[in-house]
């Protein structure tokens, strides 16, 4: 028969792995079983988050992440890795994660290989974020001048073409996804205003302009809409079909990764406010966070959160509580400290309302609050319960005065210890 002989238990509503994500972000949910096809033969350029859902920094990054996703949104994949599930733990070790959070950019190569992965070491702000991501984004667009326009133009007459012309040199972010977008099917060229040869070859009025070459002796086709994204794509979509999901991953491709059978989340919802589309011929902006910006990494340590072994534990279901925040926030910082200095510190377990057993326990402890710490000796049949703030000093004060022996203690009532077979959780 085997007992823990110290068990810290948080009688609150909680969840062990959580996704720092709701599933209505923009931020695209990524797991090991999924990675390779979403992220590593996307044709799109994908930044990736490694996090982990009880990390500080994690949490000050994610409204300046979600505001990026926004801005990308159809130009690059904004993704994102819950490495505390155990599902991701070996995956993420496997990419060199050492700490969180961990951003890695990956950007297709053009010749059919292995991405290139590089990690991401800029300010942790939207715009930082977008400008990076943009930066790396391939550029698949034909530069089209007066003295090579008609090569242009007879090469694989039966493929359909697509030439932007504007007054910028520069190819911009919108652009050059579209030309992803339709990789392999249109050829997409671009004209300065000042290839007058090329740009009256095709009575061309105003900037910008995208025509369409649908192929053969088919007459080219002036867009008349909205010079953005969707637009533009519907409109090129009348000559070719936009990449699968095989050969590119979008957020509705993507599935969010399968929760384990005694996991039921249930998200909040989460008002998101619409994002205009950014016209062709300009990069995106994202608005700076109010937020503060993190400034380190968490290195990977035994989070706070787990499980009650041989319980049904519901998530949280999006239920926000500032208090049950900073008290897993403390006690996550007290495990990763100890873990780090090689302490050994008794496990910390959290027990939802919704698990059975929370009840029965908060009962038999006569204990009410909506958040409760308790330390139990299963061994010598004792319990004693936290009564202080949840700042980390506090709480690590009320544990080195169990393991000092130290304060009253209470009998512990009978039918609280419960036989367990196993030796590891």
């Amino acid at each position: 028969m085997h007992y823990h002989q110290i068990l810290a238990g948080l009688v609150l509503a909680g969840s062990a792995q959580a996704s720092l994500y709701s599933k209505s972000s923009a931020v695209l949910q990524v797991d090991s079983s999924n990675y390779n096809k979403l992220i590593t033969k996307s044709n799109h350029t994908s930044i990736v988050e490694f996090y982990a859902p009880w990390c500080g920094h994690c949490k000050n990054l994610k409204p300046a992440y979600e505001k990026a996703a926004k801005s990308l949104e159809g130009l690059a994949n904004v993704a994102a890795v819950n490495c505390d599930a155990a599902e991701n733990k070996q995956f993420c070790s496997s990419l060199g994660v050492q700490g969180f959070p961990t951003l890695k950019i990956v950007k297709p190569s053009k010749k059919g290989k292995n991405p290139i992965v590089e990690d991401y070491q800029g300010a942790r702000t939207a715009s930082a974020i977008v400008q990076a991501v943009t930066d790396k984004i391939n550029n698949h667009v034909k530069r089209i001048t007066d003295a090579d326009a008609d090569a242009f133009l007879s090469a694989d007459p039966d493929t359909p073409k697509a030439i932007l012309f504007t007054e910028k040199g520069t190819t911009s972010a919108v652009i050059r996804s579209i030309a992803i977008d339709f990789l392999g099917s249109i050829v997409v060229g671009q004209v300065r205003n000042k290839e007058t040869k090329t740009v009256e070859k095709f009575n061309i009025q105003s900037f910008p302009s995208l025509l369409l070459l649908p192929g053969g002796d088919q007459e080219p086709i002036l867009f008349e809409g909205e010079m953005k994204r969707g637009p533009m794509v519907d409109f090129l979509a009348q000559a070719a079909h936009p990449n699968s999901a095989s050969d590119g991953a979008s957020k509705k491709d993507a599935k969010p990764p399968k929760e384990k059978k005694d996991k039921k989340e249930k998200p909040k919802p989460k008002a998101e406010e619409p994002v205009a589309e950014k016209p062709a011929a300009e990069e995106p902006v994202a608005e700076e966070p109010s937020e503060p910006e993190a400034d380190a990494e968490t290195p990977p340590a035994p989070p706070a959160k787990k499980e009650i072994p041989h319980h049904h534990l519901p998530d949280l279901g999006g239920a926000k509580d500032e208090a049950a925040d900073a008290l897993v926030d403390s006690l996550a910082d007290i495990v990763h400290r100890n873990a780090k200095a090689e302490r050994k510190l008794f496990p910390f377990y959290t027990i939802p309302s919704l698990n059975p057993a929370h009840a029965q326990l908060a009962k038999a402890l006569e204990v009410t609050g909506s958040i409760e710490v308790v330390a139990i000796n299963a061994k010598r049949s004792w319990w004693r319960r936290y009564e202080g703030d949840y700042s980390e000093a506090s709480i690590m004060d009320w544990v080195d005065a169990i393991r000092m022996g130290e304060g009253a203690k209470n009998k512990l009532p009978e039918g609280i210890v419960v036989e367990d077979k196993h030796d590891e959780l």
